[in-house]
C-alpha cells in the first residue's frame, strides 16, 4: 500500500480556509497513487484550547470534509477533529479515518497533553483502535500518545503500521523524531508520523514528518516546509522482520 503523510501549515481556527488549502494537496496525493492520506492533528483549526469556538458535533463540518473527500478521491483520509459527541460535555480530540465507501472510524486521544492544559478542555479517550485498510492493519494514535510505549506494545501483534498525527512543537523536535524510530524498532512495525509546520497559538512547528520501516529505517522524511511524503507499506515485510528477529515473543510487562 502506498501511504501519504501530508505535512502542512494550519490556518488558526479557520476550518473553511484549511479545507480550501487542502484540496490541491489531496488531489496530488490521489494522483500519486496514495491509498491512505494522513493529515496533521487538528488539521482544520490548529491545536487550540478554545473549545467553545472550535468544537464540533460528531459528524460536523471537519469530519464531513474527510468523508466527502475520501469518497470523491476514492481513498482513505485521516485527520483529528475536536468533536463533542454529547452537548454540554467536553469534546474529544478525535482521529477520524474516512474511507472511499463512506466508512468512518474514530479514535479518541487517550493522553491529553496536560503540559498545555489539554486535559482541562478535552476528555481523554479510553480505548485503543485498530483497523484494516486494504490488507494493512493500522493502529491509531495522536501526538502525545507517542510518548507512552505501553499503549502501543499490546497492539503490536495485530499491527502492521502505527499512524500518529501530531502538532508537535519545534522545541522538542528531537523527541518526536527519536520516539517515532523507537516505536518502529521496538514493535517491529511501520510508523507513519505526520506533523504540521508553521506557527499556531504562539508555537512554532518544524514538521519532521516521517515514515519509518519495521527496522527503524526512515523511508521518507521532511523538515520545515509544506510537502507530501509518500512511501510503500508492506505487511509481508513486517511478518518477515518478526520471523527473522523474534523479539516480540520475549516482551514482558511487569
Amino acid at each position: 500500500m502506498r501511504v501519504a503523510a501530508l505535512q502542512t501549515d494550519i490556518l488558526w481556527e479557520n476550518p473553511a480556509g484549511n479545507f480550501e488549502r487542502l484540496l490541491p494537496w489531496l488531489e496530488a496525493a490521489a494522483a500519486a497513487g496514495a491509498r491512505l492520506v494522513a493529515l496533521p492533528e487538528m488539521f482544520a483549526c490548529g491545536f487550540s484550547m478554545a473549545t467553545e469556538r472550535i468544537a464540533e458535533p460528531e459528524g460536523g463540518p471537519s469530519s464531513q470534509f474527510l468523508v466527502e473527500q475520501a469518497r470523491r478521491l476514492g481513498l482513505w483520509l485521516a485527520g483529528s477533529v475536536p468533536e463533542r459527541p454529547v452537548p454540554g460535555e467536553r469534546p474529544f480530540n478525535t482521529l477520524v479515518v474516512a474511507g472511499p465507501g463512506g466508512e468512518c472510524v474514530r479514535y479518541r486521544k487517550i493522553h491529553p497533553f496536560t503540559y498545555a492544559g489539554e486535559h482541562e478542555h478535552y476528555q481523554a479517550g479510553t480505548a485503543a483502535v485498530t483497523l484494516a485498510i486494504e490488507g494493512v492493519r493500522f493502529a491509531l494514535f495522536i501526538c502525545y500518545d507517542l510518548r507512552f510505549a505501553n499503549e502501543l506494545w499490546p497492539l503490536a501483534g495485530d499491527t502492521d503500521a502505527y499512524l500518529v498525527v501530531a502538532n508537535w512543537p519545534e522545541t522538542r523536535r528531537h523527541h518526536w523524531r527519536t520516539l517515532i524510530e523507537a516505536r518502529a524498532i521496538e514493535n517491529q512495525a511501520y510508523v507513519v508520523g505526520v506533523n504540521r509546520v508553521g506557527e499556531g497559538g504562539g508555537l512554532r512547528y518544524s514538521g519532521d514528518s516521517r515514515i519509518v520501516d519495521p527496522l527503524g529505517e526512515v523511508l521518507a522524511s521532511a523538515a520545515g516546509d509544506e510537502t507530501l511524503l509518500l512511501a510503500e507499506i508492506d505487511p509481508a515485510r513486517v511478518a518477515e522482520t518478526r520471523r527473522k528477529l523474534p523479539f516480540l515473543q520475549d516482551r514482558r510487562v511487569l
